[in-house]
């Protein structure tokens, strides 16, 4: 499983920081440090399995909806 995050659509509200702060985080500036990676979609490397769960929280904690779940 991966995860995708739209960075058009997030906001960086950062739930999905809190839910998964392995896997989610904030720069200095208040956003979403995959920007620094990517301009318009990010998607993860394979997760293992602890970080599945995770990765779960933060989709369904993201008010908008910019992470989803592949594979």
């Amino acid at each position: 499983m991966r995860f995708t995050v739209d960075l058009d659509q997030c906001a960086n509200h950062g739930q999905c920081s809190l839910a998964a702060p392995d896997l989610f985080a904030l720069d200095d500036d208040g956003q979403l440090s995959y920007r620094a990676h990517a301009s318009d979609e990010y998607t993860s490397a394979e997760l293992g399995t602890a970080d599945q769960d995770g990765a779960a929280s933060a989709a369904d904690m993201c008010p908008m909806r910019a992470i989803r779940l592949v594979g």
